[in-house]
Protein backbone atom coordinates (compact mmCIF):
# COMPACT_ATOMS: atom_id res chain seq x y z
CA UNK A 1 0.00 0.00 0.00
CA UNK A 2 1.50 3.32 -1.03
CA UNK A 3 1.88 5.46 2.36
CA UNK A 4 0.26 9.08 2.11
CA UNK A 5 2.33 12.45 1.42
CA UNK A 6 3.63 14.21 4.22
CA UNK A 7 0.76 17.10 4.71
CA UNK A 8 0.32 19.23 7.81
CA UNK A 9 3.17 19.38 10.50
CA UNK A 10 2.96 19.27 14.18
CA UNK A 11 4.66 18.57 17.34
CA UNK A 12 1.86 16.38 18.03
CA UNK A 13 -1.42 15.01 16.71
CA UNK A 14 -3.82 13.61 19.39
CA UNK A 15 -6.20 10.65 18.33
CA UNK A 16 -9.43 11.22 20.01
CA UNK A 17 -11.40 13.66 21.33
CA UNK A 18 -13.52 12.82 24.11
CA UNK A 19 -11.94 13.38 27.68
CA UNK A 20 -8.41 11.29 27.33
CA UNK A 21 -7.96 13.88 23.98
CA UNK A 22 -8.74 17.26 25.68
CA UNK A 23 -7.31 16.34 28.60
CA UNK A 24 -4.04 15.50 26.64
CA UNK A 25 -4.37 18.66 24.68
CA UNK A 26 -4.61 20.65 28.02
CA UNK A 27 -1.06 19.40 29.42
CA UNK A 28 0.67 19.80 25.54
CA UNK A 29 -0.98 23.50 25.21
CA UNK A 30 0.89 24.60 28.84
CA UNK A 31 3.88 22.75 27.43
CA UNK A 32 3.97 25.18 24.59
CA UNK A 33 3.68 21.84 21.76
CA UNK A 34 2.31 22.66 18.36
CA UNK A 35 -0.26 20.44 18.30
CA UNK A 36 -3.78 18.97 17.25
CA UNK A 37 -6.78 17.12 18.15
CA UNK A 38 -8.72 15.03 16.11
CA UNK A 39 -12.38 14.33 16.75
CA UNK A 40 -14.73 11.91 14.03
CA UNK A 41 -18.19 14.03 15.73
CA UNK A 42 -19.01 16.84 15.34
CA UNK A 43 -19.23 18.32 18.77
CA UNK A 44 -17.11 17.96 21.93
CA UNK A 45 -19.10 15.46 23.95
CA UNK A 46 -20.98 13.99 21.57
CA UNK A 47 -19.38 10.32 22.64
CA UNK A 48 -21.43 10.92 25.66
CA UNK A 49 -24.64 12.09 24.19
CA UNK A 50 -24.71 9.20 22.26
CA UNK A 51 -25.34 6.98 24.89
CA UNK A 52 -28.94 6.14 26.68
CA UNK A 53 -31.16 8.76 27.47
CA UNK A 54 -30.90 7.90 31.33
CA UNK A 55 -27.47 6.90 31.63
CA UNK A 56 -25.56 8.31 34.58
CA UNK A 57 -21.49 7.87 35.31
CA UNK A 58 -20.98 5.47 38.57
CA UNK A 59 -18.19 7.70 39.58
CA UNK A 60 -19.30 11.21 41.77
CA UNK A 61 -18.46 14.34 40.42
CA UNK A 62 -16.05 15.14 42.46
CA UNK A 63 -13.95 12.72 40.46
CA UNK A 64 -14.72 13.55 36.92
CA UNK A 65 -13.35 17.04 36.16
CA UNK A 66 -10.35 17.21 34.09
CA UNK A 67 -7.55 19.79 34.98
CA UNK A 68 -7.78 22.68 35.62
CA UNK A 69 -12.10 22.88 35.34
CA UNK A 70 -13.75 22.02 38.05
CA UNK A 71 -17.09 19.89 37.50
CA UNK A 72 -19.96 21.93 37.87
CA UNK A 73 -21.97 19.81 40.26
CA UNK A 74 -21.78 18.84 44.62
CA UNK A 75 -18.79 16.59 44.68
CA UNK A 76 -20.96 13.03 45.28
CA UNK A 77 -23.75 14.12 42.83
CA UNK A 78 -23.61 11.50 39.92
CA UNK A 79 -23.29 13.60 36.19
CA UNK A 80 -26.08 12.47 33.70
CA UNK A 81 -24.67 12.08 30.09
CA UNK A 82 -25.40 15.59 28.95
CA UNK A 83 -23.84 17.28 31.69
CA UNK A 84 -20.82 15.02 30.67
CA UNK A 85 -20.85 15.90 27.35
CA UNK A 86 -21.70 19.80 28.11
CA UNK A 87 -18.86 19.99 30.41
CA UNK A 88 -16.46 18.37 27.86
CA UNK A 89 -17.67 20.87 25.43
CA UNK A 90 -17.11 23.77 27.86
CA UNK A 91 -13.75 22.67 28.61
CA UNK A 92 -12.26 22.57 25.26
CA UNK A 93 -13.99 25.92 24.62
CA UNK A 94 -12.69 27.15 27.96
CA UNK A 95 -8.49 26.41 26.99
CA UNK A 96 -9.09 26.89 23.41
CA UNK A 97 -8.09 23.74 22.25
CA UNK A 98 -7.36 23.07 18.59
CA UNK A 99 -9.74 20.43 18.04
CA UNK A 100 -10.54 19.42 14.08
CA UNK A 101 -14.48 18.14 14.55
CA UNK A 102 -15.87 15.52 12.04
CA UNK A 103 -12.08 14.42 11.17
CA UNK A 104 -11.07 10.86 11.68
CA UNK A 105 -7.92 9.07 11.50
CA UNK A 106 -7.94 6.20 8.99
CA UNK A 107 -4.19 5.33 8.96
CA UNK A 108 -1.20 5.48 10.46
CA UNK A 109 2.74 5.41 8.81
CA UNK A 110 5.95 6.18 9.60
CA UNK A 111 8.17 8.25 7.25
CA UNK A 112 11.33 8.51 9.20
CA UNK A 113 11.42 9.74 12.42
CA UNK A 114 8.14 11.19 12.06
CA UNK A 115 4.45 10.00 11.75
CA UNK A 116 1.80 10.48 8.82
CA UNK A 117 -1.73 10.44 10.14
CA UNK A 118 -3.88 10.22 7.17
CA UNK A 119 -7.69 11.35 7.53
CA UNK A 120 -10.80 11.67 5.55
CA UNK A 121 -9.77 15.39 5.28
CA UNK A 122 -6.13 14.95 4.26
CA UNK A 123 -2.49 13.80 6.12
CA UNK A 124 -0.86 15.22 9.19
CA UNK A 125 2.37 14.97 10.06
CA UNK A 126 4.21 14.90 13.16
CA UNK A 127 6.94 13.25 15.65
CA UNK A 128 4.31 12.08 18.25
CA UNK A 129 0.97 10.48 17.98
CA UNK A 130 -1.44 10.54 21.42
CA UNK A 131 -3.98 7.57 20.76
CA UNK A 132 -6.78 9.23 22.92
CA UNK A 133 -9.68 6.65 21.59
CA UNK A 134 -9.84 5.24 24.64
CA UNK A 135 -11.02 1.04 25.55
CA UNK A 136 -14.74 1.85 24.78
CA UNK A 137 -14.95 2.46 20.96
CA UNK A 138 -16.68 -0.91 19.70
CA UNK A 139 -19.46 -2.68 20.60
CA UNK A 140 -17.94 -6.38 21.84
CA UNK A 141 -21.20 -8.85 20.68
CA UNK A 142 -20.21 -12.49 21.47
CA UNK A 143 -20.22 -14.51 18.14
CA UNK A 144 -22.87 -17.03 19.28
CA UNK A 145 -25.41 -13.98 19.24
CA UNK A 146 -25.77 -15.16 15.37
CA UNK A 147 -27.58 -18.30 16.78
CA UNK A 148 -30.13 -16.51 17.87
CA UNK A 149 -33.64 -16.50 16.17
CA UNK A 150 -34.65 -13.81 14.35
CA UNK A 151 -37.67 -12.91 15.86
CA UNK A 152 -35.72 -12.23 19.00
CA UNK A 153 -35.14 -8.44 18.93
CA UNK A 154 -31.02 -7.78 19.62
CA UNK A 155 -29.83 -4.57 20.79
CA UNK A 156 -26.16 -3.60 22.17
CA UNK A 157 -26.22 -1.02 24.86
CA UNK A 158 -24.24 1.34 22.60
CA UNK A 159 -27.68 1.48 20.48
CA UNK A 160 -29.94 1.64 23.32
CA UNK A 161 -31.84 4.90 23.99
CA UNK A 162 -34.75 4.10 25.82
CA UNK A 163 -37.43 1.54 26.86
CA UNK A 164 -39.75 2.58 24.07
CA UNK A 165 -37.03 1.34 21.31
CA UNK A 166 -38.29 -2.32 22.56
CA UNK A 167 -41.34 -3.32 22.10
CA UNK A 168 -40.94 -6.86 24.43
CA UNK A 169 -42.51 -7.88 26.96
CA UNK A 170 -39.81 -10.43 28.34
CA UNK A 171 -36.18 -8.64 27.75
CA UNK A 172 -32.96 -10.70 28.86
CA UNK A 173 -30.38 -8.38 29.77
CA UNK A 174 -26.74 -9.97 28.98
CA UNK A 175 -23.96 -8.23 31.75
CA UNK A 176 -24.79 -7.31 35.12
CA UNK A 177 -22.20 -4.81 35.38
CA UNK A 178 -23.19 -1.10 36.14
CA UNK A 179 -24.67 -0.28 32.71
CA UNK A 180 -26.74 -3.92 32.21
CA UNK A 181 -27.90 -3.09 36.03
CA UNK A 182 -29.43 0.34 35.11
CA UNK A 183 -30.94 -0.93 31.91
CA UNK A 184 -32.42 -3.64 33.55
CA UNK A 185 -34.14 -1.52 36.22
CA UNK A 186 -35.57 1.20 33.55
CA UNK A 187 -36.72 -1.69 31.60
CA UNK A 188 -38.61 -3.70 34.55
CA UNK A 189 -41.90 -1.55 34.49
CA UNK A 190 -44.44 -3.61 32.90
CA UNK A 191 -41.82 -6.15 31.58
CA UNK A 192 -40.36 -9.43 32.38
CA UNK A 193 -36.69 -8.84 32.71
CA UNK A 194 -33.91 -11.10 33.31
CA UNK A 195 -30.18 -9.80 34.36
CA UNK A 196 -27.67 -12.74 32.84
CA UNK A 197 -24.37 -12.82 34.85
CA UNK A 198 -22.32 -12.83 38.23
CA UNK A 199 -23.01 -11.03 40.75
CA UNK A 200 -19.75 -7.94 41.30
CA UNK A 201 -21.26 -6.62 44.26
CA UNK A 202 -21.86 -3.55 45.44
CA UNK A 203 -20.28 -0.10 46.57
CA UNK A 204 -22.47 0.65 50.01
CA UNK A 205 -23.90 4.15 50.44
CA UNK A 206 -21.51 6.71 50.95
CA UNK A 207 -18.20 4.55 50.41
CA UNK A 208 -18.09 5.53 46.89
CA UNK A 209 -15.90 8.55 47.19
CA UNK A 210 -13.81 6.56 49.57
CA UNK A 211 -13.48 4.21 46.31
CA UNK A 212 -12.47 6.61 44.37
CA UNK A 213 -10.23 8.25 46.19
CA UNK A 214 -8.30 4.76 46.87
CA UNK A 215 -8.32 4.12 42.77
CA UNK A 216 -6.65 7.86 42.08
CA UNK A 217 -4.20 7.03 45.04
CA UNK A 218 -2.96 3.66 43.89
CA UNK A 219 -0.81 3.68 40.81
CA UNK A 220 -0.96 -0.38 39.24
CA UNK A 221 3.12 -0.55 39.49
CA UNK A 222 3.10 -1.72 42.84
CA UNK A 223 1.69 -5.14 43.89
CA UNK A 224 -1.20 -4.14 46.17
CA UNK A 225 -2.27 -1.97 43.02
CA UNK A 226 -1.94 -5.20 40.61
CA UNK A 227 -3.79 -7.51 42.50
CA UNK A 228 -6.83 -5.15 42.94
CA UNK A 229 -6.00 -4.99 38.98
CA UNK A 230 -6.44 -8.28 38.85
CA UNK A 231 -9.19 -8.63 40.91
CA UNK A 232 -11.63 -5.93 39.31
CA UNK A 233 -10.92 -7.59 35.99
CA UNK A 234 -11.45 -11.21 36.02
CA UNK A 235 -14.58 -10.47 38.20
CA UNK A 236 -15.78 -7.43 37.24
CA UNK A 237 -16.75 -3.56 38.76
CA UNK A 238 -18.85 -3.40 41.85
CA UNK A 239 -22.42 -1.64 41.08
CA UNK A 240 -22.13 1.55 42.18
CA UNK A 241 -25.78 3.33 43.52
CA UNK A 242 -27.85 0.07 43.01
CA UNK A 243 -28.66 -2.59 44.99
CA UNK A 244 -29.40 -5.83 44.62
CA UNK A 245 -32.46 -5.15 46.82
CA UNK A 246 -33.24 -2.57 43.89
CA UNK A 247 -33.02 -5.18 41.23
CA UNK A 248 -34.87 -7.35 43.32
CA UNK A 249 -37.92 -4.46 43.97
CA UNK A 250 -38.35 -4.00 40.86
CA UNK A 251 -38.71 -7.60 39.53
CA UNK A 252 -35.92 -8.17 38.06
CA UNK A 253 -34.54 -11.73 38.06
CA UNK A 254 -31.26 -12.68 38.34
CA UNK A 255 -30.09 -15.88 36.11
CA UNK A 256 -26.45 -17.25 35.55
CA UNK A 257 -24.16 -16.00 32.22
CA UNK A 258 -24.90 -16.79 28.55
CA UNK A 259 -22.75 -19.31 26.90
CA UNK A 260 -24.37 -19.94 23.50
CA UNK A 261 -27.63 -20.59 21.85
CA UNK A 262 -29.92 -23.80 21.69
CA UNK A 263 -33.00 -23.97 18.94
CA UNK A 264 -32.07 -20.30 18.56
CA UNK A 265 -32.40 -19.61 22.48
CA UNK A 266 -30.42 -17.60 25.04
CA UNK A 267 -28.62 -20.88 26.45
CA UNK A 268 -27.55 -20.51 30.47
CA UNK A 269 -24.30 -22.00 32.03
CA UNK A 270 -26.90 -24.15 34.54
CA UNK A 271 -28.16 -25.28 31.09
CA UNK A 272 -31.08 -24.15 31.32
CA UNK A 273 -32.60 -22.51 27.87
CA UNK A 274 -35.16 -18.61 27.74
CA UNK A 275 -37.92 -17.89 26.02
CA UNK A 276 -37.45 -13.86 25.42
CA UNK A 277 -38.86 -11.43 22.71
CA UNK A 278 -35.47 -9.08 23.19
CA UNK A 279 -31.89 -9.31 24.55
CA UNK A 280 -30.31 -6.14 24.93
CA UNK A 281 -26.18 -6.72 25.34
CA UNK A 282 -24.14 -4.64 27.79
CA UNK A 283 -21.22 -7.26 27.35
CA UNK A 284 -19.04 -4.26 26.89
CA UNK A 285 -16.20 -2.77 24.08
CA UNK A 286 -13.60 -2.94 22.66
CA UNK A 287 -10.75 -0.78 21.41
CA UNK A 288 -10.73 0.60 17.94
CA UNK A 289 -6.82 0.34 16.95
CA UNK A 290 -7.02 -1.39 13.76
CA UNK A 291 -5.93 2.20 11.98
CA UNK A 292 -3.27 2.36 13.82
CA UNK A 293 -1.63 -0.91 11.82
CA UNK A 294 0.22 -1.85 15.18
CA UNK A 295 -0.33 -5.26 16.18
CA UNK A 296 -2.33 -5.35 19.29
CA UNK A 297 0.17 -6.74 21.63
CA UNK A 298 3.00 -4.09 20.81
CA UNK A 299 0.27 -1.71 22.22
CA UNK A 300 0.38 -3.73 25.36
CA UNK A 301 3.82 -2.97 25.80
CA UNK A 302 3.56 0.49 27.17
CA UNK A 303 4.90 1.41 30.07
CA UNK A 304 2.59 3.99 31.92
CA UNK A 305 1.19 4.79 28.28
CA UNK A 306 4.62 5.29 26.42
CA UNK A 307 4.73 2.23 23.88
CA UNK A 308 8.05 0.77 24.16
CA UNK A 309 8.50 -0.55 20.42
CA UNK A 310 6.94 2.11 18.69
CA UNK A 311 8.96 5.54 19.66
CA UNK A 312 6.83 8.45 19.53
CA UNK A 313 3.59 6.37 20.15
CA UNK A 314 1.60 7.04 23.13
CA UNK A 315 -1.58 5.89 24.56
CA UNK A 316 -4.05 7.90 27.11
CA UNK A 317 -7.34 6.40 28.47
CA UNK A 318 -6.67 2.84 28.85
CA UNK A 319 -7.82 0.77 31.93
CA UNK A 320 -5.15 0.70 34.06
CA UNK A 321 -2.52 2.60 32.54
CA UNK A 322 -1.03 4.35 35.23
CA UNK A 323 -3.38 3.91 38.29
CA UNK A 324 -6.57 1.79 39.37
CA UNK A 325 -8.43 5.36 38.02
CA UNK A 326 -6.90 5.33 34.45
CA UNK A 327 -10.13 4.55 31.96
CA UNK A 328 -12.39 6.64 34.20
CA UNK A 329 -12.97 10.29 33.54
CA UNK A 330 -11.08 11.22 36.40
CA UNK A 331 -8.43 9.78 35.54
CA UNK A 332 -7.43 10.89 32.12
CA UNK A 333 -5.99 14.28 33.52
CA UNK A 334 -2.95 12.31 35.60
CA UNK A 335 -2.26 10.01 32.50
CA UNK A 336 -2.49 12.41 29.98
CA UNK A 337 -0.12 14.35 31.88
CA UNK A 338 2.19 11.13 32.66
CA UNK A 339 2.65 10.93 28.80
CA UNK A 340 3.06 15.02 27.73
CA UNK A 341 6.09 14.79 30.45
CA UNK A 342 7.49 11.38 28.67
CA UNK A 343 6.94 13.74 25.11
CA UNK A 344 8.49 16.92 26.40
CA UNK A 345 11.49 14.81 27.77
CA UNK A 346 12.01 13.14 24.13
CA UNK A 347 12.11 16.42 22.56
Amino acid sequence: MTPPVAGEPYDVVVVGGGQAGLAAGYHLARAGLGFVVLDDRPRAGDSWRARWDSLRLFTPAGFDALPGLPFPATRNHRPGRDEMADYLARYADAFGLPVRHGTKARRLDRSGERYLVATDHGVLEARHVVVATGAFAVPRIPAFATGLAPSIAQLHSAQYGNPGQLDASSVLVVGAGNSGAEIALELAPGRRVRLAGRDTGHVPAGLDARLYQVTVAVGVGNPFGRRIAAAVAGRGTPLVGIHERDLTGAGVVRVPRVVGTSDGAPLLADGRTLTVDAVLWCTGYRPDDAWLGTPTDRLRRHRRGVVRDEPGLYLVGRPFQTALSSGLVGGAGKDAEVVVRAITARR
